[in-house]
C-alpha cells in the first residue's frame, strides 16, 4: 500500500478528508459521511507508520515521537493536505484535510455578498467561528485573496499549518507556518509589529496568550482575521472574554468593544438532495448597541439585538436558515436539526 494511491483516491472521490487508523480501512469522508477504502487491508500501526514516514523529514519523525503529535502541510500534485499525526492506543494515526489549490470566491463558496465590505476595511477584527472542519479557514482565505488582488497591502498569516497557498497579485503575503518559520505563537505574534503589516491572519485564538496578542495586533490600528471554535456570535464574545483572569475583564470587555468589527459563525448544511453542503451563517457586526452590550459586560441580550437589527446586517443563524428552506435549499428537518437555538427555528417555522 502507498500512500501515494491512497491521495490519488481521495483527490478522486472529492473527499474532503482521509483518515488512517489502526483496525480499520483508511476511510474518506465525502460531504460529511465516512466511507471505508474496501480495496485495501486494515490497517496496522506499522503501515501507517511506514506510510506516514514516507512523507515526512527526520526531524519530523523526531518531533512526532517526542511529542505524540503533530500538525504539518503537505504538497501533493494539485492538492495542499493539512496533516495531523496522532497517537492512539500506542500506534500512530492521521488525519489529512484536503485543501484545494484553487481558493474559492466568496460568490463560488455561496456565501453573503456582505463579506465583499470586510476586504475593503483597514482596521479592527473580523472573526471566523463554528466547529471543526465547517468552512472557517476556506471563508477566510477567499477574503484574504480578494484583498490579495484588490489592494496593495502587506498581509502576514501565521498558521499551523499553512493551508492555504496565496499566489502573488497585488499584495504581498508573507506565510509563517508554525515550527517551520516560528518557533511558537507567542513569539510569532510578538514580532509580527516589527514585519510592518497592514493585515494579520491568525489561523486560531488557540488560548489567553494568543488572543490578548489579537486584541493587542488590532488594537494598535491593523486589520486582524482570527477564528473560534465557538458555535454563535455571543459565545464567541464570551469565550475571548472568559479566558482572561476576573480582574481583567473589565479591560477586555472595553478592548473587544472598541477592536471588533464582525463575527461569523458558519456552519456547512447538507443541501436538500444531499449531494453537498452549503454555509449557513450568523452575522454580527459591532453596531453602537452591541458595542454597549460588550462594554456593559451583557453579552446575554446580544441574540436580541442581531434578531432586531437584520436593517443593518445582522443576520441571527435560524433566520439564514429559514432564509435557505424558503429557497428550497435545505429542508425543514434540515433546519430543526442544525438550528442552534430550537426554540427560535421552531416559531420561525411555524411564522411560516
Amino acid at each position: 500500500m502507498e500512500i501515494s494511491k491512497l491521495f490519488d483516491f481521495a483527490i478522486e472521490r472529492n473527499a474532503s478528508d482521509l483518515h488512517l487508523v489502526p483496525g480499520y480501512l483508511p476511510s474518506i469522508r465525502v460531504n460529511n459521511d465516512l466511507y471505508q477504502i474496501n480495496s485495501t487491508e486494515t490497517l496496522t500501526g506499522e503501515n501507517i507508520k511506514t506510510l506516514i514516514f514516507s512523507i515526512i523529514s527526520d526531524e519530523q519523525k523526531d518531533n512526532i515521537l517526542a511529542n505524540k503529535e503533530m500538525d504539518f502541510g503537505y504538497e501533493y500534485k494539485t492538492v495542499r493536505f493539512r496533516c495531523n499525526v496522532y497517537f492512539a492506543r500506542e500506534n500512530l494515526s492521521a488525519s489529512f484535510r484536503l485543501i484545494p489549490s484553487k481558493i474559492k470566491s466568496i460568490e463560488e463558496l455561496n456565501l453573503p455578498a456582505q463579506l465583499h465590505q470586510f476586504a475593503k476595511w483597514n482596521q479592527g477584527l473580523i472573526l471566523i467561528t463554528g466547529p471543526t472542519g465547517e468552512g472557517k479557514s476556506t471563508t477566510l482565505a477567499a477574503i484574504i485573496d480578494e484583498i490579495n488582488h484588490q489592494a496593495s497591502k502587506h498581509i502576514i498569516t501565521i498558521e499551523d499549518p499553512i493551508e492555504y497557498i496565496y499566489q502573488p497579485a497585488r499584495s504581498i503575503v508573507s506565510q509563517r507556518e508554525l515550527h517551520q518559520d516560528t518557533h511558537s505563537w507567542t513569539v510569532a505574534l510578538r514580532s509580527v509589529l516589527r514585519e510592518d503589516p497592514d493585515i494579520v491572519l491568525v489561523g486560531e485564538m488557540r488560548d489567553y496568550e494568543t488572543i490578548q496578542a489579537v486584541l493587542t495586533i488590532a488594537e494598535t490600528g491593523h486589520l486582524v482575521f482570527s477564528t473560534l471554535h465557538t458555535p454563535s456570535s455571543s459565545e464567541t464574545i464570551n469565550r475571548i472574554i472568559d479566558v482572561f483572569p476576573a480582574h481583567q475583564q473589565n479591560q477586555v470587555r472595553a478592548q473587544l468593544a472598541s477592536v471588533l468589527k464582525a463575527v461569523i459563525a458558519e456552519r456547512l448544511i447538507p443541501s436538500l438532495d444531499q449531494t453537498k453542503r452549503i454555509p449557513a451563517v450568523e452575522t454580527l457586526l459591532n453596531i453602537a448597541s452591541v458595542s454597549s452590550l460588550v462594554r456593559e459586560g451583557k453579552v446575554h441580550l446580544i441574540d436580541n439585538v442581531i434578531e432586531t437589527e437584520e436593517a443593518q446586517g445582522l443576520m441571527l443563524f435560524e433566520k439564514y436558515l429559514i432564509g435557505l428552506y424558503k429557497k428550497g435549499l435545505i429542508s425543514q428537518e434540515t433546519a430543526l436539526t442544525y438550528a442552534i437555538r430550537p426554540s427560535e427555528i421552531k416559531k420561525l417555522l411555524t411564522d411560516i
